[in-house]
């Protein structure tokens, strides 16, 4: 299996959701600096998505990774979609430092170039994980 259960990644990260007078605030307290606002709940919802991307890919282009999430289900608190290519970055990226690989010991292991891998972890390149038929083979165990 190539992301066991207990390694999965969320497709969706919790935010607090408050009344800030007229407008409505959207908080991620496990991604620091990322928040937002709205003039409706549904607003603030919405354009929560959008600045919760952009966070996401803007840390994964310095190459770092998301915080371990310790924000748990509550009130005034709703969950957020992450786009499903960055949760796929996400979860490679996760899985290759847990096992403490480089990009290039993992093309290795996979039988494909550095530059590969590479553009597998970029967020802002549109690859598809399905035309990589390698990378479901078995080197993550």
């Amino acid at each position: 299996m190539l992301f066991p259960a207990k390694n999965y990644v969320s497709r969706q990260k919790l935010a607090k959701l408050t009344r800030e007078g007229k407008h409505w605030l959207v908080n991620f307290p496990d991604c620091p600096g990322c928040q937002t606002f709205g003039d409706s709940r549904h607003e603030a919802v919405e354009m929560a998505a959008d600045a919760l991307a952009g966070w996401l890919a803007s840390i994964l282009k310095h190459g770092e990774l998301p915080p371990v999430p310790k924000m748990r289900e509550g009130r005034s608190v709703v969950a957020v979609p992450v786009p499903a290519r960055l949760a796929a970055v996400i979860m490679i990226r996760l899985r290759r430092a847990k096992l403490g690989l480089t990009q290039k010991q993992l093309a290795e292991r996979l039988g494909v170039s550095q530059q590969q891998v590479a553009k597998l972890e970029d967020p802002d390149t549109n690859s598809s994980l399905a035309s990589n038929r390698k990378s479901h083979a078995g080197p993550w165990h």
